[in-house]
């Protein structure tokens, strides 16, 4: 069988053994890797992955089940066994499947590999480490391109397939110069192209150099609330926590901090965040969500003011609010008037946050965590970089205080950030 018709004869098998309402999902992907571990390349290999996801609704009833064997026998089991299991759960009036929708496909350039092209960047790459960062030591480097193709439908005539590639690069990396080492770090880029070559591509130049400057990091005695100025690199961070109450189960459960919050002020007005997950802006998006409906891009955040929960299908019949257009990620903050170094300028005392490493805030929005790779600021200086930092928080105040963004961005292909500075971040030294 084809993947169509693997699809339709799960979907077709579902129903007879007493579905009511389905949803088959069948998505493969083929993976091709070179990896560099130590300085050299170790690794060149393709891998393929395949996942039928089976999902059946009865008398409101749920259960869903996926696997990766997709002969008709072990279609026929696992429909058995997912009817069963929706007959034996809750009934739950908040389960169901996308409407019926224009069936379309998708094509996401490029779906196949430059595979010289690829080895040609990475040995670039690996040269220009081992000429222009002699002090770096490369710890390893993945490197793949991934093409996936997507089928998705439902009992409901919804009918879409989709098919794309993306190139992954991700750099980690450290510094050593006699008995000093820098602590480690890493860099994730992402692309449909390899035209520019991975030196030039992001902060990966600006944070390798930064690593040989982190051979010479320095404690600090004391305590103080001052400003964070975070990095692109490392909002990836405060954005994912901030987002992760707008998401389905913190609603539904109303534990989240921004439960009330629906066209309402939850950051400073020199704020906005948009979800662009079809948009050229941004390499690393989708097409359709998980509940089977064609993703558009939306402003979650304008001015400081919420106008969107990230709500799926379920969570807006649990809760009674729209169901978002899209599922989040793919994320791009507006840049400001201000350049980072003037923004550096403007730093009576505080730090330039490079990587944070604690867990995800509280339900109130309490954080706390280590400052790595980071520097301390004073009287609108750089002084040095800093070890055995920690800064703590509450994350709803600090979208508050938001006092500049930088007109300068990071494009990662994942997100594209500028630099934030927040104030009133309690920071604490040795």
């Amino acid at each position: 069988m084809n993947n169509k018709e693997i699809l339709i004869y799960a979907q077709d098998t579902l129903l007879k053994a007493g579905a009511q309402k389905t949803k088959c999902i069948l998505t493969k992907r083929e993976k091709n890797e070179l990896n560099v571990v130590s300085g050299e390349i170790s690794l060149f290999r393709t891998t393929f992955d395949t996942n039928l996801s089976l999902t059946a609704i009865i008398d409101d009833k749920r259960g869903s089940v996926s696997i990766n064997k997709l002969d008709k026998e072990n279609i026929e089991a696992t429909a058995k066994q997912i009817v069963e299991m929706a007959i034996s759960s809750k009934p739950d009036k908040a389960n169901d499947i996308a409407e019926n929708q224009p069936a379309k496909e998708f094509y996401g350039e490029p779906v196949k590999p430059d595979l010289d092209k690829m080895y040609t960047r990475l040995v670039e790459f690996v040269k220009y480490a081992e000429e222009n960062h002699p002090k770096t030591i490369i710890r390893m480097i993945n490197f793949d391109f991934t093409s996936t193709h997507s089928m998705f439908i439902n009992s409901n005539g919804v009918d879409y397939s989709i098919t794309k590639g993306i190139y992954n690069f991700v750099v980690v990396f450290t510094s050593k110069e006699g008995k000093k080492t820098s602590s480690f770090n890493y860099v994730a880029h992402v692309s449909k192209d390899l035209n520019t070559p991975f030196s030039e591509c992001g902060n990966i130049d600006k944070l390798i150099t930064e690593s040989v400057q982190q051979l010479n990091a320095e404690s600090f005695q004391g305590k103080f609330v001052g400003d964070v100025i975070v990095t692109p690199e490392c909002m990836d961070n405060f954005i994912g926590s901030l987002t992760r109450y707008l998401y389905d189960y913190p609603l539904i459960t109303k534990t989240s901090v921004y439960k009330d919050k629906l066209e309402k002020q939850i950051a400073s007005n020199n704020f906005n965040l948009h979800s662009k997950p079809v948009s050229n802006d941004i390499a690393e998006g989708y097409f359709v969500t998980g509940d089977g409906y064609e993703a558009q891009d939306s402003t979650v955040i304008e001015n400081g003011i919420l106008k969107t929960f990230l709500l799926g299908l379920y969570g807006a019949n649990k809760t009674g609010e729209a169901r978002a257009v899209n599922q989040g990620g793919s994320w791009e903050i507006d840049n400001g008037e201000k350049s980072f170094d003037e923004i550096v300028k403007s730093t009576k005392k505080g730090i330039i946050l490079n990587r944070f490493s604690g867990g995800n805030p509280s339900d109130n929005g309490d954080f706390s965590g280590v400052a790595k790779n980071s520097y301390y600021v004073e009287n609108g200086k750089i002084q040095f970089p800093i070890t055995e930092t920690m800064i703590s928080g509450n994350l709803v105040e600090m979208m508050m205080n938001i006092k500049e963004i930088s007109k300068e961005r990071v494009n990662s292909g994942y997100h594209n950030y500028p630099w934030i500075k927040f104030t009133g971040i309690t920071i604490s030294g040795k």
